[in-house]
């Protein structure tokens, strides 16, 4: 009968040591497995990625009134442009960046033609294309606001920020991304100069 109590004794220990631990976690940091990432977190990737020194305009219209901001920012040997505007006209628009750092209203012609330092042809569609300041169309809704984000196919931060400057023109209509010198795009409705930003 002794055996037989010693033996249920050691029984009772052993499976007790072997179940199920209900102890608590030790103290300190302890590594969560990562879930998939949000759509949130996957932008926030993104824009880091495009983070750096860049420069900045705010557009104005010919009376004045703020219309927007156009970022530039430089990563990765490219030149990353991040638009928005407000109260422009709804519809599509033409927008480049320019290639003097001057807006004087009413008509913006200050700001010269297009950014074109490896001397292109207008046009995403051109053979000869394209200007290192063009962009697709930016679309305007009826509220007046509108975004576009494009990463543009030529040039450096240092020459869009040279000794003249550069800006941003929206012009009247669309761009048909085909005519030279400005893709038909009418004429120059908000405009801003760049300035240099910190990284």
């Amino acid at each position: 009968m002794r055996n037989a109590t010693l033996l249920l004794l050691a029984a009772t220990i052993g499976l007790s040591a072997c179940g199920g631990r209900n102890e608590a976690p030790p103290s300190g940091n302890t590594a969560t497995p990562a879930g998939p990432l949000s759509d949130n977190a996957m932008v926030n990737m993104a824009s880091n990625a495009m983070t750096g020194p860049g420069a900045e305009a705010s557009l104005q219209t010919a009376q004045g009134t703020p219309a927007g901001t156009a970022r530039v920012t430089e990563s990765g040997g490219a030149l990353r442009v991040s638009l928005t505007v407000e109260g422009l006209p709804p519809g599509e628009h033409g927008v480049h960046i320019h290639m003097t750092g001057k807006c004087e209203a009413p008509g913006f012609e200050s700001a010269g033609g297009h950014w074109n330092p490896s001397g292109k042809k207008h046009g995403l569609e051109s053979p000869q294309g394209q200007h290192a300041g063009d962009m697709p169309n930016l679309i305007v809704g009826q509220d007046g606001h509108g975004a576009l984000d494009y990463v543009l196919k030529g040039g450096i931060l240092a020459e869009l920020l040279d000794t003249d400057g550069a800006a941003f023109v929206v012009h009247a209509a669309r761009d048909d991304q085909k005519t030279d010198p400005s893709g038909a795009s009418g004429g120059r409705i908000a405009c801003g100069v760049f300035h240099a930003t910190p990284g």
